[in-house]
């Protein structure tokens, strides 16, 4: 039976070629702009470590200005001073935990084969890699005792390794950074969290760093920090330690606490460090630290916007309006059918199964809608790649949203077709066929 409605719904759908070309470019366009607008809200919005980010917490200390909140809803800075970063680091509470900053050299590989160029760089603790669960092609991360001493070893990004020594085993080998030879004691496989919930302060969905070394460089080679760096009073700074010592914020920390009793037992940990930084004179503003975990870290930092969320009930609002118009051409197309049905009912078809004929046509509609629904979201999704460059990661659309946009094509659809057909089988067969 589904085969042969099939065979009719599709010589229906040629002998209007207008009629149907209309409607399945209403449901194509309709389609098309809810698929472009609601990919990338997911992707904003996916969990970046779904079976782990329950025990990952962003660590905040709220060291601002008395008089002045940092936000007008009393939340904490983002980030620490460095003095509050290197404390944190003596808990022994913690499973692991990092502190961390942005920063950059220029490379060049050890026999000087291509010209420097510039990579950014991620300084921070060796821990950084479990917490994280960073993939690894070749090698891994450091040890603590890499940390205290401030060795020139690195951690290269698949892409950098692929440029720099040709996708080959690079552990163990040199390469240059500004002046200096480090040794490559991994390189990692490709990982790309989206969004970048680990530093949102500096980009929520730029690329993840390109190379890794050890936190004790930054202080023993003063590594510039690429990042934010923010303050609220002024200090003087006259060389690099008077920076470490100032109540500047420009590292982020991160601690996996694994359960409840450690969380706050972590919790507990920082409000007395911070009580007891009160009697030096530091942390003027009531007691207001912070352990937020990944999803909740990203709610705060604003991550997905509300006009985010605004742009994707009117992409669907717009999807209405197409079916609205749909509904009308489709209720014009059956009831000028009013013949045909009544001709059918006389020779015994029941309401049911002219209105299931109906919907299979209308179902056919939606699917070929669907089909240049797709087509129409590629091609928006490549133009907000170009208008936006280097979001590659947000323009994609994967496997379950190409099921969820034919779905909401076909759908649609049939919503659209039911009064349509309803209304068309409510025509008393006997009053039609005396007019023919």
């Amino acid at each position: 039976m589904l085969t042969y409605n099939l065979r009719l719904a599709w010589m229906s759908l040629r002998k209007h070629p207008v009629l149907s070309l209309l409607m399945i470019g209403a449901i194509g366009l309709g389609i098309g702009v809810c698929m472009t607008t609601l990919t990338v809200y997911t992707l904003m919005s996916n969990n970046p470590i779904p079976h782990k980010s329950s025990a990952l917490y962003a660590v905040q200390l709220d060291s601002w200005d008395p008089n002045d909140p940092y936000t007008e809803s009393g939340r904490p800075p983002p980030e620490l001073s460095y003095r509050d970063a290197q404390a944190l680091m003596e808990s022994t509470i913690p499973k692991r935990q990092a502190a961390m900053f942005k920063s950059g050299f220029a490379l060049q590989d050890a026999e000087a084969k291509q010209p420097p160029f510039t990579v950014l760089a991620r300084v921070t603790y060796g821990d950084f890699f479990g917490l994280f669960e960073v993939p690894f092609l070749f090698g891994g991360g450091w040890d603590r005792s890499a940390d205290r001493n401030a060795q020139q070893i690195v951690v290269l990004s698949k892409e950098i390794n692929d440029k720099v020594f040709g996708g080959a085993n690079s552990v163990g080998k040199n390469i240059r950074l500004d002046d200096r030879e480090y040794r490559v004691v991994g390189v990692m496989d490709h990982w790309h969290p989206s969004p970048k919930f680990y530093d949102p302060n500096n980009g929520d969905f730029d690329d993840p760093e390109e190379v890794y070394v050890p936190f004790g460089l930054g202080t023993a080679l003063e590594l510039t920090s690429y990042g934010n760096t923010n303050a609220w009073k002024p200090e003087k700074i006259n060389s690099f330690q008077d920076f470490l010592n100032s109540e500047y914020i420009w590292i982020q920390f991160w601690a996996e606490l694994p359960d409840a009793k450690t969380k706050d037992d972590y919790q507990a940990y920082i409000d007395q460090y911070v009580l007891e930084q009160k009697k030096l004179g530091r942390f003027p503003r009531p007691l207001n630290n912070r352990l937020s975990d990944v999803m909740k870290w990203m709610d705060e930092r604003e991550v997905v916007t509300d006009d985010s969320r605004v742009l994707v009930g009117l992409s669907f609002l717009f999807l209405a309006v197409c079916l609205l118009n749909i509904v009308g051409l489709l209720l014009a197309k059956f009831l000028g059918k009013s013949a045909e049905i009544a001709l059918r009912r006389a020779v015994g078809a029941t309401r049911w199964q002219i209105v299931q004929k109906h919907l299979v046509e209308v179902g056919l509609i939606g699917l070929l809608g669907g089909a240049l629904g797709l087509l129409l979201a590629f091609g928006g999704l490549r133009g907000v790649k170009a208008l936006y460059g280097g979001y590659d990661h947000l323009v994609q659309l994967d496997g379950r949203l190409l099921l969820i946009a034919v779905g909401l094509a076909l759908l649609s659809s049939l919503a659209a077709g039911l009064y349509p057909a309803w209304r068309a089988v409510q025509l008393a067969p006997a009053g039609l066929l005396k007019t023919q």
